[in-house]
């Protein structure tokens, strides 16, 4: 029997009830901002009221406040931001939410853009103070581009920041999305008293969610449901005042919607102080309530794959170093269809050999648990997976392969070379499994010889990220000398000689096997391209994005 005459793994009924009844219940979303807006906090907050953690964490946390738990590496702790993206899974009333955390910084922006592959929606932090910030725009036209519907949560409320109907005014005007107020402060930024409840009635008919004094930070925040006039009586002006403010916005773009929300064409908005705990709880409450869950999904060249079919999933991330004392290679599943069970052999439908799945779990941060099987909308991470990579379908039954993760355009290129020369095996086991796991793009040409790749980056960190691990997880250190190049192209072997021949240019291979024209400048790129119209230069999947 061949690897992709393997039989599906036994279904639980054989009408596939399981499967959709399971996907049903599923709630799977990413969280994604700009630097510092609180993704990471919120995603904690979110946990704790899950029930996942016992005490939320935050970046840079003050004392008798512990870090966060997503960030795990020495770096996101050292820095104070997201450089992984992570997963977690919990139960909240009768649901099971999948919750994926991303890398906030623009130079991790190709890591945050594979996480979307593997979400049906996402949640947007917006920051109070700064408001439509341009990685915030970025990540909301990946979002458009690949069908997921936006919750919009205006973050530290407890801060002074804007008005709230300049910030939604902002927002209409740089997106196209008609916002929809759905839990509306009460109070001024840096007075966060509570939350006009919209989802259940009008501003006349609306719960007031008053929050106790004192309550929340690492722990729950406590609040008090109260009428409109028991709200008048406790918070006079600014209640009316909230009144007042929805009333406008809801005259001008309407309520909150289900079926407008899952087309992608409105918001709902929610406001928040993450770091609090305000307005998290019914944040929660909203996903599991409204969001999308799990649904048939396309396959490269055409026809879906249901919901109820035998399993597939699809590889998001790849991450080596998890567990430094057993130097694993950890690949995050996205489930798309049918029952994932722990021990059964998959198929690679890139190569067409059998996976093992005997070491499956969920890993949050730098914890995981093992896992026995899941469902459409869960994440599973597979330890030692051979051969696995990034984009990478796997599949029992009828094969099934996904369309193809995309690359971002690099823009920054540097010569990597080993500072010990007898560390040349470390050196090569690194750079090759920092390229398969997606942290940057490895090169390798001719002239300079295997010694010496040229790594290709989106974001200058990226290098700072390959210095470190190779350091501390292949005991290796490295140095980079910068080149002059901007831009990248994808070339074929055919025009490689012509390429090579122009001054500035250079033509590189790519682990994979691609051939990549790199370019000083846009100038140079356009001589060529008028010149030589016959060449092939196409640009990266994902240019318009990076």
């Amino acid at each position: 029997m061949t690897a992709t005459d393997l039989p599906a793994p036994p279904a639980t009924d054989a009408d596939g009830t399981a499967p959709l009844e399971a996907a049903s219940r599923r709630r799977t979303f990413a969280v994604i901002s700009h630097p510092d807006a609180g993704k990471s906090t919120l995603t904690e907050a979110l946990a704790l009221h899950g029930g996942a953690i016992g005490q939320a964490g935050i970046v840079q946390g003050k004392g008798g406040r512990r870090g966060v738990v997503s960030d795990w590496l020495d770096m996101e702790k050292a820095r104070g931001i997201s450089i992984t993206s992570a997963a977690l899974q919990f139960t909240y009333r009768d649901r099971v939410v999948n919750l994926l955390d991303t890398p906030g910084h623009a130079d991790f922006s190709e890591d945050t853009y594979r996480v979307l592959t593997a979400v049906d929606s996402a949640v947007m932090l917006v920051d109070a103070a700064k408001g439509m910030e341009r990685q915030t725009v970025k990540l909301f036209e990946v979002c458009r581009l690949r069908g997921l519907p936006i919750v919009t949560v205006v973050n530290k409320w407890d801060r002074p920041g804007r008005e709230a109907l300049e910030l939604l005014d902002e927002f209409q005007t740089v997106t196209g999305m008609v916002p929809t107020p759905v839990l509306w402060p009460v109070g001024i930024g840096g007075d966060f008293r509570g939350l006009l409840d919209l989802r259940d009635g009008t501003p006349a008919e609306a719960a007031y969610i008053a929050f106790d004094e004192g309550s929340g930070g690492a722990t729950r925040t406590t609040w008090t449901p109260m009428s409109l006039q028991a709200g008048l009586d406790r918070d006079g002006d600014l209640l009316a005042t909230a009144q007042e403010e929805v009333e406008l916005v809801l005259d001008s773009n309407g309520r909150h919607d289900d079926a407008t929300f899952r087309a992608g064409r409105t918001t709902p908005v929610v406001f928040a102080a993450a770091v609090l705990n305000r307005g998290v709880e019914q944040l929660l409450d909203l996903l599991v309530d409204t969001a999308p869950p799990p649904a048939d999904r396309p396959a490269a060249g055409g026809g879906v794959r249901a919901v109820t079919e035998p399993f597939s999933g699809q590889v998001f991330k790849v991450q080596a170093g998890m567990d430094a004392a057993h130097r694993d290679h950890v690949a995050f599943i996205r489930v798309s269809s049918g029952r994932f069970q722990r021990g059964e052999n998959v198929v690679n439908a890139r190569t067409g050999k059998a996976v093992g799945t005997k070491y499956a779990h969920r890993v949050f941060g730098g914890t995981r648990s093992g896992v026995e099987d899941a469902w459409p909308g869960d994440v599973v991470a597979i330890v030692n997976a051979t051969g696995v990579r990034v984009g990478d379908t796997l599949y029992s039954g009828r094969k099934v392969e996904y369309p193809p993760i995309p690359t971002f355009a690099p823009e920054h290129f540097a010569v990597c070379r080993a500072k010990d020369l007898g560390r040349y095996k470390q050196f090569q086991r690194g750079i090759t499994e920092l390229h398969h796991e997606g942290v940057v793009q490895t090169l390798r040409s001719d002239l300079r010889g295997e010694p010496a790749p040229v790594l290709a980056a989106v974001g200058p960190m990226q290098f700072d990220v390959v210095q470190h691990r190779m350091a501390g997880e292949f005991g290796c250190e490295v140095t980079l000398e910068p080149l002059p190049y901007q831009i990248a192209r994808r070339t074929t072997a055919e025009h490689r000689a012509l390429l090579d021949a122009v001054p500035g240019v250079e033509v590189l291979t790519s682990l994979d096997g691609d051939h990549f024209a790199l370019f000083p400048d846009r100038w140079r790129l356009q001589r060529i391209e008028r010149e030589n119209p016959d060449v092939v230069l196409d640009a990266l999947a994902a240019d318009s994005l990076a």
